[in-house]
C-alpha cells in the first residue's frame, strides 16, 4: 500500500520520498526492483525513479525533510485477542513529535481502529510545540488491481477538523479525480470507522454466499444460479457473490476481527460480525472434510496436486490464505503436496520448505495424483487440458474450491468433480446411478 500510494503520487508529478526500515528492501528499490508482484507496479516505478520524482531512505528525517505531507502506511496486524496493533503507527508518531520543525499534515493511510487519530494527535503534542494536523485517509486499494485503484479511484475519503489540513490533501488529490468520482470530507472518526465498515460488509457478503452455497448442497439447489438470480437486482450487484473456501488476504480477516473488537471496547455485541468469521473458518474446513469424507478419513501416503496459493489472483499474498490452511492439514494426515502458484510459491516455500514439492508450471503437480485441488482461480487453471491431466493423475479427481469450471465439462472427461453449492450434471448423476 506504502509503496503503491507513493509511486502513484509521484506518477502525478508530486516529489516523493519513501521510507521504510528494511535497508535490503530499500537498497532493492533504489535500483528499481519491486519486492511485491502488483500488475503496473514495476513499469510506473521505473519510469518515476528515472524522472527523479521518487527516492527511498532508511531515515525518517529524509522524509519530514523533504515532504509537506506525511503518509503513514504502516502494518496494523491483529493482536491474540482480534484488535489491530498499533505499535507501529504510535511508534512512528512519537518519532515524529521529537523530529518536527514545522509545520505537517500526518496521514493515517493505514487502516486503524476509531480513536487512533487521537491518539497520534496526542503522541505527538506531547513531544512537540510544532503546528501540525492528522488526517485519516484510509486506502480501498484491491490487490492485484492496486495501482489502477489508486490513479483512478471510486472515491476518496479524508477524515479531518482541519480546513487548512482539508485544503492540502483536496488539492493533493485534485488530479485523481478528474473524472468527477468524489473527495468524501469528513470528520476523522466516520473516516476510521469507513474503512472498516467497507471491508466488513463486502466480507459478509462473502460468507453469505458461502452459507448459501451450503443451503443449496442440502436442497440440490445450484449457488450459481442463485447468484445470477440475486445479483441482477440493482439493490443487490453482481460483485462478492461467488461461493468458495472463504476470504483471505491482508485486509478483510483482520479489518473484521478489529471492527468486533472495537464493538467489544464500546460493549457492542456485532452478531452478524462475529458470525461472518465464524462462517469463514468454517467454510475451510467443510472443503477440507469434503476432500476427507471421499478418501473415507485416510489420507496418509496419497498424492495431490493443488493449484493456487495466494488468496486471490494477481498476488503473492499468502496472509490468511485457504491455501495456507489446507496444506496444514494435508501435511497433518500425511499426504503429499505439489503445488503450482505463478506468484505466490516462494512465499509459501519460506513456510513449508521442503515438505510440499513446488513446480514450475500446473501440469507437473499431476503425476500419479489421487486429486487435484483448486484453490486460486488464476487465469491460466481455466481452460486445461482434461484429457492431459486424466492421462497423468491417478484418479481423474478435482475438487474446485473456487467453482471455476462449468459442473459438466470435467465430468465429460471423466473427472469426479466436487464443487461448492452445485449439484453434479444430469448425465453424471445418471452415470452413478
Amino acid at each position: 500500500m506504502g509503496l503503491v500510494s507513493g509511486t502513484c503520487f509521484a506518477e502525478m508529478g508530486n516529489q516523493v520520498t519513501c521510507v521504510d526500515i528494511d535497508e535490503k528492501k530499500v537498497a532493492m528499490l533504489r535500483n528499481g526492483e519491486v519486492p511485491i508482484f502488483e500488475p503496473g507496479l514495476a513499469k510506473l516505478l521505473e519510469s518515476n525513479i528515472a524522472k527523479g520524482r521518487i527516492n527511498f531512505s532508511t531515515d525518517l528525517q529524509d522524509g519530514l525533510d523533504n515532504g509537506d505531507v506525511i503518509f503513514l502506511a504502516l502494518p496494523t496486524p491483529p493482536d491474540e485477542d482480534g484488535s489491530a496493533d498499533l505499535k507501529y503507527v504510535l511508534g512512528v508518531a512519537g518519532q515524529i513529535g521529537e523530529r518536527l520543525t514545522e509545520y505537517k499534515v500526518i496521514v493515517n493511510k493505514s487502516t486503524v481502529p476509531v480513536g487512533t487519530a487521537d491518539k497520534v494527535r496526542a503522541i505527538i503534542s506531547a513531544k512537540t510545540n510544532v503546528e501540525f494536523d492528522v488526517v485519516s485517509n484510509p486506502e480501498f486499494l484491491r490487490e492485484g488491481a492496486a495501482v489502477s485503484d489508486f490513479l483512478k479511484p471510486d472515491r476518496v475519503v479524508i477524515g479531518t477538523e482541519s480546513q487548512k489540513a482539508r485544503d492540502i490533501m483536496g488539492e493533493l488529490y485534485g488530479p485523481f479525480v478528474k473524472q468527477g468520482n468524489p473527495i468524501y470530507f469528513m470528520n476523522t472518526r466516520s473516516s476510521e470507522l469507513t474503512k472498516y465498515a467497507s471491508n466488513s460488509y463486502l466480507a459478509t457478503r462473502i460468507s453469505f454466499m458461502n452459507e448459501m452455497a451450503n443451503i443449496c448442497d442440502k436442497v440440490g439447489a445450484s449457488v450459481d444460479e442463485v447468484r445470477l438470480g440475486m445479483g441482477s437486482d440493482s439493490r443487490i450487484g453482481k460483485r462478492f457473490l461467488f461461493a468458495g473456501v472463504g476470504y483471505g488476504g491482508s485486509c478483510f480477516p483482520k479489518d473484521v476481527l478489529a471492527l468486533c473488537s472495537t464493538s467489544k471496547e464500546y460493549e457492542y455485541d456485532f452478531k452478524i460480525l462475529n458470525s461472518v468469521v465464524e462462517v469463514n473458518q468454517i467454510q475451510r474446513e467443510r472443503f477440507f472434510k469434503s476432500i476427507l469424507d471421499h478418501f473415507e478419513g485416510d489420507l496418509k501416503g496419497k498424492k495431490f496436486g493443488m493449484w493456487g496459493l495466494a488468496f486471490k489472483p494477481n498476488t503473492d499474498d499468502i496472509r490468511e490464505a485457504p491455501a495456507v490452511y489446507l496444506i496444514k492439514k494435508f501435511l497433518e494426515h500425511g499426504a503429499e503436496l505439489s503445488v503450482y502458484d505463478q506468484e505466490a510459491m516462494p512465499n509459501v516455500k519460506e513456510i513449508y520448505g521442503e515438505d510440499i514439492k513446488f513446480n514450475k508450471e500446473p501440469y507437473a503437480c499431476l503425476p500419479d495424483a489421487d486429486a487435484l485441488i483448486v484453490v486460486t482461480e488464476w487465469t491460466e487453471f481455466r481452460t486445461p487440458d482434461f484429457d492431459k491431466m486424466k492421462a497423468s493423475m491417478k484418479n481423474p479427481i478435482i475438487f474446485d474450491g473456487r467453482n471455476i469450471y462449468d459442473v459438466g465439462v470435467p465430468e465429460s472427461h471423466g473427472f469426479d468433480y466436487y464443487s461448492i453449492g452445485r449439484p453434479q450434471s444430469v448425465e453424471a448423476t445418471h452415470n452413478m446411478s
